[in-house]
């Protein structure tokens, strides 16, 4: 609570305070990058968690699932709907039973009641829940790669269209060139050329390689900017889909829930920055694949969750 106590009191999230709705929060913990351990200095506080739900909910005709604040992406669920989650092994909502004391803000009884109980809600599904999730990240990735190599080879074919317009234009500007002197063409996804001159005048070649260094350097400047803006996001995809393997594999290992991950801390943060390339990071995602495929194979854990004993967790957090 101490460390995020600063956070938390500032006027962006007094709607913990004022909220009627939020007067009894059970659970409420820094998750994403804070609860991970993969915060940098620009990282937002997010904050997950859980509340009882009062008697108007409980007993009304309305129901409450939770409540969110997207500008601090907030997010505090019913004790219902948080448990439901918990027991059908949703990714996002089990890492929240798994943060470090240092990164809850709010743990009542019933909060620290679910949390001692984690094992309830881990079981076999764990290994359709977060290697679904693996994949899907691995694909996402794989595909937003595959646009970006698409967008070079359509850029190329734009910069090499301009290129050739340009060299039809010199005749007016410069000294005639034979229809062979000068020819550009896309190879392997890369403009290359063709020269043939002989008597050339150097003053007029000189500008003819100014005018055409112009557009690649436009064109090269843009897709610089491009690249730039894209994979930082790419990268945390890349930091995420590693993370996934190795939680799930610790859990199917039956070593619990672990969210903040100390020990692969400087691979996650190689990945995030962008230190490794993507072929090493798909070398090291198929060895965790191996690993997680592997604890799956040999875990311990029941083939589901024994609901009777999880309708009763939250039947006594009610009580």
């Amino acid at each position: 609570m101490d460390k995020y106590k600063t956070a938390i009191m500032s006027p962006e999230y007094n709607f913990l305070r004022a909220n009627a709705d939020l007067e009894n929060i059970a659970y409420l913990v820094a998750s994403g990058s804070h609860g991970y351990g993969t915060n940098i200095a620009t990282s937002d506080l997010d904050l997950r968690g859980f509340l009882l739900e009062d008697q108007h909910y409980l007993l009304g005709l309305h129901t409450f699932e939770q409540f969110e604040e997207k500008e601090t992406d907030t997010v505090i669920f019913g004790a219902k709907k948080f448990i439901k989650l918990c027991a059908q092994s949703n990714p996002n909502v089990l890492e929240l039973l798994g943060v470090e004391e240092e990164d809850i803000l709010i743990c009542s009884d019933a909060g620290r009641m679910v949390r001692d109980n984690t094992d309830l809600f881990l079981s076999k599904r764990v290994e359709q829940t977060f290697g679904n999730y693996a994949k899907a990240q691995l694909k996402r990735l794989q595909n937003a790669l595959v646009r970006n190599d698409d967008a070079k080879v359509e850029k190329e074919a734009l910069v090499l269209e301009r290129l050739n317009t340009q060299i039809g234009r010199f005749d007016d500007k410069y000294s005639d060139l034979d229809s062979n002197a000068l020819n550009l063409r896309l190879e392997n996804n890369e403009i290359v050329m063709d020269l043939n001159l002989q008597g050339y005048p150097l003053r007029d070649f000189n500008g003819i390689y100014t005018d055409l260094q112009g557009i690649v350097r436009t064109f090269d400047k843009a897709r610089s900017d491009d690249s730039q803006k894209e994979l930082p996001r790419l990268y945390k995809h890349a930091m995420h889909l590693v993370r996934m393997l190795v939680t799930g594999r610790d859990i199917l290992e039956g070593k619990g829930v672990i969210t903040k991950r100390r020990a692969e801390h400087e691979l996650l943060m190689a990945i995030r920055s962008g230190e490794m390339t993507f072929d090493e990071i798909f070398e090291c995602v198929a060895v965790l694949q191996l690993e997680f495929d592997r604890a799956a194979k040999e875990t311990a854990l029941p083939e589901q969750v024994n609901m009777k004993q999880i309708e009763d967790l939250l039947i006594s957090l009610y009580k």
